[in-house]
């Protein structure tokens, strides 16, 4: 159930998944249906609802928080799904020690790695072999300046990286423009600062775009200064040391957005990481990519390896995601049930109140079924006008950014900066819950409207 779950979110934004399609489909024929069988004029149900503005506004308000609840809450899940299958490619693999199920678990001694890249199959830019060897870890970086509120520390992922030409090919990953890849040796010389005799050497460093606001926003200095986020030029402390930005990544909609990567010879002696946490490997083509994954795991003699297919991989995160999808889906039905209560509620009291406007129609000769209908469609109307401002209320959260932890369960996982995306699955699963409690919180009166006896209903 959740792989289904999780796959109605991989749909391009502007079109609706097969997971949708049905329900959506068989409310829209329900409702055709129902304005079939009815003949009660819908202007008779409008001005019923207009009559009892404040209550109908009440039940209306109902939908709108459940709804716009739920907008938010899928596009939360959405948004990480998103983030997770676009950090992956099918061409790549990602190779851990055996064991290993996460980057931070990993550990792959020098020895181990030296003929991984010499195997046919393995991609090439002119001679040298497309292999990224890196060495991800998470430090723990305190915030002396962050404002009021924040938290004084931040985890920062950090992902050292021996050529960093080869690690952007390998992982496509680009610059804005004005930024540059950090020097061969991974330092440079900062101007002495004003009466100091000597200049100082900082680490050169790139980060995603999500980390330099993240690192802005918890440097009061910045905002202060009108900087959204931090740029090239910039400079911060970790670990007693002076670190500079030569670069920001253009890495929205990815995991490396909420990472540093800075030259893996000097971050590994300085945080005490000294051996590789994963190789990726840029295979020719997927195919080539699948055999090369087997060749790894299952024939490679000088270490024992766990190599897989970098989708996969990313897709493994989503255990958290699905942990989100099952919360979502408890608190969709509690509040699904309160939702489906006050409609009745409503629907009832209009029952109560209007004994012989029912009456009088089944003397005008319109049948139980047609009465039925009415109300019905009444309690529909509702139903669509709180789930349309629900789903344009919670549509205002698209594009804004959260933090959040991407984990396949078995610990690790990644700390990411997301973004919230509400696209046409999410604004269908809306309305159609919308629709769902409307014709549930109906139902029950509109049956005790039906079962009225004309003359028990004229007194």
């Amino acid at each position: 159930m959740p792989t289904a779950s999780l796959a109605l979110f991989a749909a391009d934004a502007t079109s609706l998944s097969t997971s949708v399609v049905g329900p959506l489909a068989a409310a829209l024929g329900l409702l055709v249906v129902l304005a079939a069988v009815g003949r009660v004029p819908l202007s008779y149900n409008v001005n019923n609802l207009r009559a009892r503005a404040v209550p109908t506004a009440m039940t209306a308000g109902a939908f709108v928080l459940v709804t716009a609840l739920l907008t938010a809450m899928l596009a939360f899940v959405n948004g990480m799904y998103v983030l997770t299958l676009g950090s992956g490619r099918a061409d790549n693999l990602i190779v851990l020690s055996e064991g290993a199920t996460d980057e931070g678990f990993s550990n792959l001694g020098f020895s181990d790695v030296g003929d991984l890249e010499n195997q046919a199959g393995v991609a090439r830019d002119g001679r040298r072999p497309l292999v990224s060897r890196e060495t991800y870890l998470v430090v723990n970086q305190p915030l002396p300046n962050a404002p009021a509120g924040r938290p004084k520390r931040r985890f920062l992922q950090m992902r050292g990286i021996d050529d960093a030409g080869i690690s952007a090919a390998v992982h496509a990953v680009e610059l804005y423009p004005g930024g540059a890849w950090f020097s061969e040796a991974g330092v440079r010389e900062l101007p002495a600062a004003g009466d100091a005799a000597s200049s100082a050497t900082a680490i050169e460093a790139v980060v995603g775009e999500g980390l330099a606001r993240e690192m802005a926003r918890d440097d009061s200095g910045r905002l202060s200064e009108g900087k959204p986020r931090l740029d090239v030029g910039d400079t911060f402390t970790l670990n007693g040391r002076t670190w500079i930005l030569t670069g920001i990544m253009q890495s929205s909609g990815r995991t490396f957005d909420s990472e540093l990567w800075a030259k893996r010879g000097l971050i590994g002696p300085l945080f005490g990481k000294e051996t590789y946490s994963s190789l990726v490997v840029r295979a020719e083509d997927a195919a080539t990519a699948a055999r090369l994954k087997d060749f790894y795991n299952n024939e490679y003699k000088k270490a024992a390896v766990n190599a897989q297919i970098e989708t996969n991989y990313y897709e493994g995160l989503n255990e958290t995601n699905k942990q989100f999808l099952y919360a979502i889906q408890f608190l969709t039905v509690v509040m699904s049930i309160g939702g489906i209560f006050g409609v009745m509620n409503t629907m009832y009291a209009a029952v109560s109140q209007r004994t012989r406007e029912i009456g009088v129609l089944r003397l005008l000769g319109f049948s139980r079924v047609q009465v039925l209908t009415s109300f019905l469609l009444e309690s529909i109307l509702i139903a669509l006008a709180g789930g349309a401002a629900g789903c344009a209320l919670g549509s205002l959260v698209d594009g804004t950014t959260a933090n959040s932890i991407v984990s396949s369960g078995a610990g690790g996982g990644k700390f990411v900066v997301l973004r919230l995306v509400v696209d046409a699955d999410t604004l269908a699963v809306g309305m159609i819950l919308s629709l769902a409690m409307g014709l549930l919180g109906g139902l029950l009166p509109a049956l005790s409207a039906v079962r009225l006896r004309i003359l028990n209903a004229l007194r």
